[in-house]
């Protein structure tokens, strides 16, 4: 049964076409998800369905008696409500009005809150997102419609959330940058590029539920049906070249006689020309920017910090390595961020010490944003970092870089608060870059990016020749980013785990059958208990070792050196003897500076192992 249809729908805002001519359904029992580059409209789309903006062109068509709630990314409250009040006062009038305040406390504790009679205008812009979120869900609504969901969630919110979407019996439509979210719980993708809609309907059951079934997550499905479109796309361009190299010899070659023919031939051939071809996607392209970074790192010995009663952490003590690669985990408010912010040197410990090396220069992308000055163009912002960046490919300046970030010289001299939030995000995150750091601190960086540019900045952190360090509740950006996970497990313990998101919940629930980490409560308070029994008895933590493929590498790296250094040794004796054939010294010359090159990185990545090394020997 359909639910809601949307015919011929053209929008624009300011400058920019974000619907041009397209149609979009919904059907009873889908959920949706919809993706596309910040900017182009998904929150606009999402708008128009919930009957909050009208199209420019086209018409929308809703079933009978459809009721819509919305979940925007900033909700707003009434002022004076508490959290409890302001649930109530949006799903008055509703046949489970009765239970409501218990179905509430239900959700908000699922949630992260304990105390329901704190005023709205006191929370924070990721728990009054919460709040409206369980206000939403709380709903007798035929249809879901969620901006970003799952951002401000941890992972346990998030799987929770998963779950309740699955079974929910109406139809969902959501934009989300959540990929393991996607893969568990839509049934459709729907992509908005460049004006237009298109739907890729994975091989699960409509309708969620325990029983839904599939073969493959529906966001792998979409990767592979858009990659289908895009080869028949890409081969019906080639076909449309061809046929019109061959017309345009024709009309080269000048008609004789104007016959209904030729006139036909004519025509045929000014269709192909100005059919429009096939627009290729562009993509974020971040070439490395970086600084030296010399042997000395960033040092953490017995760091403890504490607001009140509330331990953050406890005597944490930890070397950062070259090109490590860190995940922080934990519950909203466990102390993640303020970890962040000690590293960065913004917050001071309670105690312990912080070392930092003289060539360390270290970007921080907080989960705030800096203050952006709306007022500001686009291409000053960046230009107050650098005007020019050197990249593998030479200098870069600021309005290439920009470029490069999808932000096209039509929106270079625009001010700052035209801009989307995502677009602000990918602003802000290009701000931090052109900074050229090389230890960079990444606090919730996938809040408000689309997937097109977490992809790309994903593949970026890969060859980053630096330190990346990053709090996130992504468990897909985390298994595709970190080798080494902390996680904050409460009364001041920061546990290490090897491996990205889905080795630590392995390894977490193995030793901890009763759940993971962060739906754990319970898990504090039995760690109360157990040191309430055992006084001064303290958790062991996780020894640090090394990686299948660090042990590996470890074990071969100075036979690795010494023959590169025997064959640096057999090129100079080569070169004293060639020293009158210019062409084969040339050549010879050559291979012992790539030679030298390779024994230098090599060097550089003993001294790395070395150091672990010790570390796993002294523990």
């Amino acid at each position: 049964m359909n639910l809601l249809t949307i015919e011929h729908m053209t929008k624009s805002y300011t400058e920019r076409l974000l619907f041009d001519d397209t149609s979009f359904s919904i059907n009873e029992g889908e959920k949706i998800g919809l993706i596309g580059i910040n900017g182009t409209g998904k929150s606009t789309l999402l708008k128009i369905v919930a009957g909050l903006e009208e199209p420019d062109e086209g018409k929308v068509v809703k079933g009978r008696n459809l009721t819509v709630r919305f979940l925007p990314q900033n909700p707003e409250f009434y002022k004076g409500d508490t959290i409890l009040t302001s649930i109530v006062r949006e799903n008055e009038g509703q046949d489970h009005v009765w239970d409501l305040e218990s179905q509430a406390k239900t959700m908000l504790t699922k949630l992260g809150f304990t105390d329901f009679d704190i005023l709205v205008e006191t929370l924070s812009g990721g728990q009054r997102k919460r709040v409206a979120l369980v206000s939403v869900l709380l709903s007798t609504a035929d249809l879901l419609v969620l901006d970003e969901p799952t951002n401000h969630l941890d992972s346990s919110m998030a799987e929770w959330l998963e779950e309740y979407l699955r079974s929910f019996n109406g139809a969902l439509l959501m934009v989300t940058h959540d990929r393991y979210f996607l893969d568990s719980v839509t049934n459709r993708i729907v992509e908005l590029d460049k004006g237009k809609l298109f739907s890729y309907q994975t091989n699960k059951v409509n309708g969620g539920g325990a029983d839904r079934e599939s073969t493959q997550g529906c966001y792998e499905e979409y990767l592979k049906l858009k990659a289908e479109r895009l080869d028949l796309l890409e081969a019906s361009e080639r076909k449309r070249q061809s046929i019109l190299r061959v017309e345009l010899q024709w009309m080269q070659r000048g008609a004789r006689a104007r016959s209904t023919k030729q006139k036909a031939h004519i025509e045929r051939y000014e269709t192909l020309r100005d059919q429009k071809g096939l627009e290729t996607d562009q993509a974020v392209e971040l070439d490395s920017i970086e600084s030296r970074l010399g042997r000395t790192t960033v040092e953490l010995e017995g760091i403890s910090k504490a607001y009140g009663d509330k331990v953050l952490m406890k005597d944490f003590t930890y070397i950062l390595l070259k090109n490590d690669r860190i995940g922080i985990i934990g519950p909203n408010g466990g102390g993640k961020s303020t970890l962040m912010k000690i590293i960065a040197g913004w917050v001071e410990p309670d105690e312990g010490t912080i070392t930092v090396g003289q060539t360390v220069k270290m970007g921080y992308f907080s989960q705030e944003n800096e203050e952006l000055d709306g007022r500001l163009k686009v291409i000053d912002y960046i230009r107050g970092a650098a005007e020019y960046v050197k990249t593998k490919d030479g200098s870069v300046s600021a309005s290439q870089m920009l470029e490069r970030f999808l932000f096209p010289s039509s929106v270079q001299y625009t001010t700052i608060e035209k801009l989307s939030g995502g677009e602000k995000r990918r602003l802000y995150l290009l701000r931090i870059l052109m900074e050229a750091p090389n230890v960079l601190l990444l606090d919730e960086p996938t809040n408000d990016l689309d997937i097109q540019t977490l992809t790309i900045l994903e593949d970026y952190l890969e060859s980053f020749p630096g330190i990346v360090i990053t709090v996130s509740h992504d468990r897909y950006f985390l298994d595709r980013v970190v080798r080494r996970i902390f996680a904050f497990e409460g009364n001041g313990m920061v546990t290490q785990y090897e491996g990205g998101f889905t080795d630590y919940q392995a390894a977490y629930s193995e030793k901890h059958p009763e759940g993971i980490l962060e739906q754990s409560d319970k898990k504090e308070k039995k760690t109360a208990a157990q040191e309430k029994t055992n006084p001064g008895k303290k958790q062991r933590e996780r020894k640090l070792k090394f990686s299948f493929h660090e042990q590996r590498e470890w074990d071969t790296i100075e036979d690795e050196i010494t023959s590169l250094e025997d064959s640096i040794e057999e090129l100079e004796n080569e070169i004293l003897k060639a020293a009158s054939d210019y062409s084969k010294l040339a050549k010879l010359m050559e291979e012992k500076e790539e030679k030298e090159t390779c024994l230098n990185d090599k060097m550089e990545r003993w001294l790395e192992l070395n150091e672990l090394a010790e570390q796993i020997k002294n523990q």
